[in-house]
This record gives structure tokens, sequence and C-alpha cells, in this order.
């Protein structure tokens, strides 16, 4: 595709107006001022009037649980140990192949629209929700999460296998759009001798891990008392789990020495602002981790935590919510915000040639609609996109040079198919809870 007259979000993260860019196959292979040689353009696909509106670079979700949507607005209200065990647990437990495919599905679609491109997501039915990402045209790193309630053998719990299975089936499915980690729900879901199998895992296979992190007060201080005062960061990394890519979502309650060892260990923490809020959990301190040198990156956690997968959303609250201490220290800038919710992400994903627009990369690449009143007038488009703008401003979705979304329409997903059969789901789920 050629986009023409269109502004653009360059590699620094700073706005140039009236630039063409051109893709050719999954790659950007020109980005210019200038009108680009014919050698370059010749085959490169439909011309696309950027006129009005901004090309940035796809939003990679760093923390996901895409089957979830199935619960959206189920289990309002409620603190995260009472949303889980009263609500989320029960309805998880009724869950099944079909229904996990096409909410998957919904997900995607529900993703593509906002400007999503890839999702760290953690779940179970993993081959089915593969099979719905593969359909989508989107990327994930998608890992099975793993949870020891018995104290079994690793080796005889049956969601540990499922992890070590997808690794071996699936990296690098899909030339690459589908990757797979290794996983650990959380530390309060399991022993230590699977935390210690997990990131042996890991360091086997060459994965990253996923992993909740001091999500709530509760979690760290209950942790310190299992593990004599160690919290869930200092326990992971005596456990051998840094030595591995990770990312950790959510840490919210973290002391000076976990984000130490976070930043040593070249952790992501992805942040999840809005669910941690309708949780109740708390505010994650992204100030001090940066100050500290931890990389951050966005997250939507599901939509039954959230209760949409709009990015612009996750990017103005993550812009917001440090500044209601005041002063100067809290400010982060819309340049750190973009960085998070795109390259940051990408990295997390061990995606190097994604997450930027810049020749050789990848072609995952979004356009925002700047002639719309929610954007105008434009003093800083920087400022605009972090503070004004909404996912319904979101005009085209391309997922390694692939169009999945323009103007309303999918390439690649029945819609209304896709929301008739997972509401099918739903009902299906909820009668088995009641009888």
């Amino acid at each position: 595709m050629i986009f023409e007259k269109i502004g653009l979000i360059d590699s620094s993260f700073q706005y140039q107006s009236d630039m063409t860019v051109v893709t050719k196959g999954n790659r950007i292979v020109y980005i210019g001022s200038e009108k680009p040689s014919e050698e370059i353009t010749r085959e490169g696909g439909p011309v696309y009037d950027g006129t009005g509106k901004v090309l940035l670079p796809g939003f990679y979700n760093a923390h996901g649980h895409s089957p979830m949507c199935l619960m959206r607005g189920y289990g309002e209200n409620l603190p995260l140990d009472e949303w889980l065990n009263n609500r989320i647990f029960p309805f998880e437990a009724k869950l099944y192949r079909k229904g996990v495919y096409w909410s998957t599905l919904l997900t995607m679609a529900e993703s593509i629209r906002y400007g999503i491109v890839s999702t760290s997501d953690m779940y179970m039915f993993c081959d089915d929700m593969i099979r719905s990402i593969s359909e989508s045209g989107m990327k994930s790193n998608i890992c099975h999460s793993v949870t020891n309630f018995t104290g079994a053998a690793p080796e005889k719990n049956p969601s540990f296998k499922n992890m070590k299975d997808l690794i071996l089936m699936y990296d690098g499915f899909e030339d690459g759009r589908i990757h797979t980690d290794a996983c650990l729900h959380a530390e309060y879901t399991n022993d230590e001798q699977t935390v210690r199998a997990v990131a042996e895992v890991a360091r086997e296979f060459g994965v990253p891990i996923q992993v909740h992190v001091s999500e709530t007060e509760k979690e760290t201080r209950e942790c310190m008392e299992r593990h004599g005062g160690r919290t869930p960061v200092k326990y992971l990394s005596d456990m051998g789990f840094f030595d591995s890519p990770v990312t950790a979502a959510h840490c919210v309650w973290l002391n000076d020495e976990d984000r130490q060892i976070l930043a040593e260990g070249k952790a992501t923490v992805a942040v999840n602002a809005t669910s941690n809020l309708k949780l109740g959990s708390g505010i994650c301190d992204t100030p001090k981790l940066l100050k500290a040198g931890v990389s951050l990156a966005l997250g939507t956690d599901s939509v039954a935590s959230n209760n949409n997968l709009d990015f612009f959303e996750e990017m103005k609250l993550f812009a917001l919510l440090e500044k209601i201490k005041g002063g100067a220290d809290t400010i982060v800038r819309p340049e750190d915000v973009l960085y998070a919710a795109t390259r940051a992400g990408a990295l997390s994903q061990g995606r190097e040639d994604c997450g930027l627009i810049q020749e050789g990369f990848k072609a995952d690449l979004i356009v925002v609609d700047t002639d719309v009143p929610n954007m105008q007038p434009v003093h800083s488009m920087l400022n605009n996109l972090v503070y004004s703008a909404s996912g319904k401003d979101v005009r085209l979705t391309m997922v390694d040079g692939k169009v999945l979304y323009q103007d309303g329409e999918y390439t690649t997903i029945d819609l209304e198919k896709v929301m008739t059969e997972t509401d099918n789901a739903r009902k299906k789920i909820l009668n088995s809870l009641n009888r």
C-alpha cells in the first residue's frame, strides 16, 4: 500500500506531516517527504489518501485474556479476590472449546477495531484461541496459564503439560505471527516446585515468561508471610524467573528493591491502569519504575475487568493517573506514552522488527482520523493522540502488510456471525451455571 499526504509518528516518536509511506509484502520499504521512485512504488498496491489522517505503529497489548469477553459486565463492583472466586472461576469452570473459539474471535475483532495488532494473551484452550487468532490475521504471544493448587509434581499437572506442549507445537506459527511463552498465573496460585519448573521451561526453550505480579496489597502481604518476608518480585527472582525475559502484569505494590530487580532483569511491566482501578487494586507507580530504568508497556487485561479494549483510554489513564500526586516528577511525556503503547510492547514480545514506523520493519500500522471534532484544533499532535483521540477514530488497521479493517469493514472476520455465536456461548454457560 502507498500512503500519501499523511502525517506520521516517526521512529523517534515525533510527528511529521505530509509524508509518504510504502509497504510491500509484510514490510515498510519507504518513508519520506519526497515522491518515491517508480522502482519503490511498482507493485506497491493501492494508494491511500492520508489527508487529515495520521499513521501510527499498531498497538501491542502487553496483557490480556481474550476469551474472557464472555464475562464482560458479569462481575461488577467486586475486589479482585471476590471477583475471581465468586464470579470468574465458577464461570470459567464451564468454558468449552467452541465458546472459547468464538469469544476469542470477538476479542480479535474489537482489538483490530481499536488498532491493536498483537496481544500477550494468557489463558486456557489455547489451541482454539490460536485458531481464532490465526484466522483474524492478528499477532499474539500466547501462553497457557499454569496453576497448581494440589501440590502435584509439575509433570503431572495438566496446565503445566499444556504450557509445554503449546510451546513445542506453535512457537513461530503462521510465519512468526504466533509466538508462545512460558507462563505462571501467579505466585499465589502455585507451589515452589511449579514456579521453579516454569522458569526452567523458559530457559530450556528460550522463550519469555508471562506472570501476574503484586496486583493487590493482600497478594503481596500474604506472599511475604508465606516466604519469609519476600515480596512476589523477590520470590520469583530467587526462583530464577528473571534469567529469561519476563512480562510482569500489574506490579502495583512494589518496593525499591522490587524495582531494582525488575530493571536488572530487563523485565517489562505491563501497566493495566483501567483494570487496576476497576478492581480497586491500586495505581502502578509508573514514574518510579521509569526512573529505575524498567521498561513499561500497556495492557488492557480482560474486558471482564476493563470493560473494553480501547487502547486510547489506556494511554490517557497511563499519562494521567500519577498526576494526582502532583509535582514535576509525576509527568509522563506523550512520547513515553506512545512508546509504551507500541515499541515497548513489541519488544516485550521479542518482536525486534516491530513497533516502529521505520524502513525494514514489519508493516503493523494504524491510521487515525484527525479530521474529527475531538482532534481539532491541533496545537500538538502528540498531545491530541494521547489525550483527545478515541479508538473510534481508527480508520485502518494493518498487520504484516495486510489490511484487516478499514472504514468499518473487516477483511477476515464475519462480525455479525461472531457476535451471535459468542452470545450463544454466553447463554449456554449461564444456563449450565444456573442448574
